[in-house]
């Protein structure tokens, strides 16, 4: 018995590797299709014109936390993948879309909101709680979302950062 203990014991370099494995498995299975599948969308509605659309439809609701309408691309990423909206966030500060102090609005918004599809997925419907309070798990990190994007606003605009 004592034996078989001591042959199940892993080395500290066999727990390492056994835990990179995991993370490489983690990243390959859940992350990049997520990050994939956000990208894909993002390009499908920039290729047809559909982002255009909807950044002027949007822009209105976005001016109010001192965004752009564009800026919703990297709100509809951060639903995949929250890597994706932070991805996509810095890339529209790259292109010129928004600048620092509207990326710095952008990022607890999509951590906040990030991968909610997925978590979703993985831990609302696997968990088999109630359907009846399935919109109201949808909605708290949306609404945390915008409130975290006015705090940040609130607080650029405190220390004399325009947005």
């Amino acid at each position: 018995m004592i034996a078989e203990a001591a042959a199940k014991k892993k080395t500290l370099l066999e727990e390492f590797m056994s835990g990179c494995k995991k993370g490489f498995y983690i990243g390959a299975e859940n992350i990049m299709p997520a990050m994939v599948l956000a990208y894909s969308l993002i390009l499908f509605l920039n290729i047809t014109g559909l982002m255009d659309i909807i950044a002027n439809a949007v822009a209105p609701v976005m001016a109010l936390f001192g965004l752009p309408g564009g800026a919703i691309v990297a709100l509809i990423s951060a639903f995949f993948a929250k890597a994706a909206g932070a991805a996509t966030a810095a890339s529209l500060y790259a292109e010129g879309v928004i600048n620092a102090a509207q990326a710095t609005i952008l990022f607890p918004a999509t951590i906040t909101m990030g991968t909610l599809v997925g978590h979703f997925a993985r831990c609302v419907l696997t968990s088999g709680a109630n359907p009846k309070h399935h919109a109201l798990l949808l909605a708290i990190p949306v609404i945390d979302a915008l409130l975290s994007m006015i705090i940040v606003r609130v607080i650029l605009n405190f220390m004399g950062i325009s947005c």
